[in-house]
């Protein structure tokens, strides 16, 4: 099953973007943990096999490089760059007397998998090494971690490598909610929400007037913000305007990577976007109570 797409640049420039200077910055602003959350399984893993690329690219990191390790990526054929499910290592599971083992597939990573990555690691290698922890059906479709699939006594196997990695070692976590995986791994790893959808142009002219430093509206102004936030989407399609909202929290997640208190603000209100956006393009909820809603957790924290 194929799970690299290079459009993955076309649907999230900006995170594109942050983990570009991020990687080729000298201060290194990664971090070996990555904790990627979202609705979309499957754009999470073809971001996460970007940043793969952009780790091991040996030349100028661009989309087209053509460099041994890029090719590599694109085919899903790099010796270092793994997806961790529950339903691998079929073979050292054999013996296992684990409850999860059964003849119609496992249920979690288990402890076997656990010692099977750490005794991996132990071996060093000329590549960046890149690990993503997800779960799959067994058709190949992409399924986020949770605390059945990835279980905390697997979780806590690890820990000690997540936290103390070798040398150009890169974790990176798939998962639907943070709330899914155990805190400990969450307090170690640098979280990022993947939104479904995010408009190339980066716009926000529609609604940057509304939003411009939101965190510092007064709260009294919140109910005319409220009533003009509805006006636009009446006048507009609501998917687009939630779409530029996004665009400008990302452009303030870039601005401001080493504001944590802001930061990690921002990236909470970009779930509470997303959901917003759900609710009114897939659960067909009511427009005027979604935007009541969405400005009450933005603006009246």
């Amino acid at each position: 099953m194929q799970y690299y797409d290079s459009s993955v640049v076309q649907k999230v420039p900006k995170l594109i973007d942050y983990f570009q200077k991020g990687i080729t910055d000298e201060s290194k602003n990664i971090s070996h943990c990555l904790l990627l959350w979202g609705p979309d399984i499957k754009l999470q893993c073809e971001l996460a096999l970007e940043i793969a690329r952009l780790l091991n690219c040996k030349e100028d990191k661009s989309l087209d490089c053509n460099c041994l390790n890029c090719k590599w990526i694109r085919e899903q054929t790099h010796p270092a760059i793994k997806i961790y499910t529950r339903l691998d290592f079929k073979e050292a599971d054999t013996n296992s007397s684990d409850d999860e083992d059964s003849s119609k597939g496992k249920r979690n990573i288990n402890i076997n998998q656990a010692k099977s990555i750490i005794n991996e690691l132990s071996i060093s290698s000329d590549y960046h090494r890149v690990y993503i922890f997800c779960d799959r059906d067994e058709d190949g479709n992409l399924l986020p971690l949770n605390k059945i699939n990835f279980p905390e006594a697997t979780s806590n196997a690890l820990l000690k490598t997540f936290e103390e990695p070798p040398q150009n070692t890169t974790f990176i976590f798939l998962t639907k909610d943070k709330t899914d995986v155990i805190s400990t791994i969450v307090s170690r790893a640098q979280s990022f929400f993947v939104p479904s959808v995010i408009s190339n142009n980066g716009d926000y002219s529609l609604v940057e007037n509304l939003i411009t430093n939101y965190w510092m509206i007064d709260k009294n102004k919140v109910l005319d913000i409220e009533n003009e936030l509805l006006i636009v989407m009446t006048d507009n399609e609501p998917k687009e305007v939630f779409n530029q909202i996004q665009n400008y929290m990302f452009d303030v997640l870039v601005a401001n990577f080493n504001n944590k208190h802001l930061y990690y603000r921002v990236l909470e209100d970009l779930r509470y976007v997303e959901e917003a956006m759900q609710q009114v393009t897939l659960s067909k909820m009511n427009l005027q109570t979604v935007v009541e809603n969405l400005c009450f957790k933005l603006f009246l924290k």
